[in-house]
This record gives structure tokens, C-alpha cells and sequence, in this order.
């Protein structure tokens, strides 16, 4: 158990964290000396909440890898194994788009927080899950594995990002390239 910060602390905690995920989307890399500057706070003072700056990326991307966490959970519960698969990869590819600390956090070969780790474990699961009920019904290619997906996932997203344009332009590329990916992951095409 954890000791909650205290209100004054909390409030660094908050601020740094804000800070952090402005630069973030920004696509300025996170120096600690950097956040403690724009946040206004002493270098000792960010350094004492976060160790490296890996600590501080994992944690501004802890909300977004929870969310998937949770969508790839609620997936499970869904009783048709190719809608549920094919909605977990558009959450997927979506908050690969739209959340710039998710690619790096979830590409390091190591963590640096339990948090991390831990929700990387689950996301990995519940993908692996979906896919697998989605194979077993014959929805998708046998010869589909999870360790596929990944690198398929991360083509399509840094082909939108490498095409950019507005957020919303970005999504509907990524739709249209993702559509098109699973039509070729059927075990039956659509249109055969």
C-alpha cells in the first residue's frame, strides 16, 4: 500500500504529469530539466516523483494503456468473436494515432514501473485472447498469430502518421487501412 501524497505534492505530481503530456503530444522528447522548467518546479522536485524520464513517459501513458485494458476486457464479454477482434484493433490503432507516449511505452523492451508492465501483460492477453476465439470460430486465417498482429497494428499506424493531416483525417486513414488489412486476415473474404 501507498502512502498518499500530500496536497502540496499532489499538486507537483499533477503539475509535472501535465506538463509532461503537453510536450508529449508536442513530439518534444521529455528531459526532466525541461518538464521541471515548464512546470515551474526545482529539478529536485520532479526528480523526487520521477527517477528517469521513461518513469515520467510510462506514467503519462498509464491512463491510455488502461483504457485498452479495459476495452479488450469488455471485448471478451462480446458473444461474437470477429466483431470483437476487429473492435479491439480499431480501439487499438486509434489510440496509437491520437496518444504519441502509447508507441514508445509500448515498443521499449523493458519497463521501468510495475504499472507498466503489468497492463502490458493484460493488453497482450486480452489481444491474444480475441484473436484466438476469432481463429477457433474460423473468422480469421489459421495461420494468424498474435506475434502477426503487432507489427501489422504498428504498420498501419505509422503509415497514417507518416500521411498525416488533421486528427480526424488521421482516424478515417486509419479505418480505411485497417478495413483493408482485415478483409485480408478473413478466413473467407466478405466478397468471395
Amino acid at each position: 500500500m501507498t502512502t498518499p501524497l500530500r496536497k502540496d505534492a499532489a499538486r507537483n505530481w499533477d503539475r509535472i504529469v501535465a506538463v509532461a503530456r503537453a510536450l508529449v503530444d508536442q513530439g518534444t522528447p521529455l528531459q526532466l530539466n525541461d518538464v521541471a522548467s515548464r512546470a515551474g518546479l526545482g529539478v529536485g522536485t520532479v526528480y523526487r516523483h520521477f527517477a528517469t524520464s521513461e518513469a515520467l513517459l510510462e506514467t503519462v501513458a498509464t491512463p491510455c494503456l488502461e483504457a485498452l485494458v479495459a476495452h479488450g476486457r469488455q471485448a471478451l464479454s462480446d458473444s461474437d468473436p470477429e466483431r470483437a477482434l476487429e473492435g479491439f484493433l480499431f480501439r487499438t490503432v486509434e489510440a496509437q494515432i491520437t496518444d504519441a507516449s502509447l508507441a514508445p511505452v509500448a515498443a521499449a523492451a523493458t519497463d521501468i514501473l510495475p504499472r507498466t508492465t503489468e497492463l502490458k501483460v493484460a493488453l497482450r492477453s486480452a489481444g491474444t485472447a480475441l484473436l484466438d476465439r476469432a481463429r477457433d470460430a474460423g473468422a480469421v486465417r489459421g495461420d494468424l498469430t498474435a506475434t502477426d498482429l503487432v507489427p501489422l497494428m504498428c504498420g498501419i499506424a505509422y503509415a497514417v502518421n507518416v500521411h498525416s493531416g488533421t486528427p480526424a483525417d488521421r482516424i478515417d486513414t486509419a479505418h480505411r487501412y485497417l478495413t483493408t488489412l482485415l478483409e485480408g486476415l478473413r478466413a473467407t473474404p466478405h466478397h468471395a
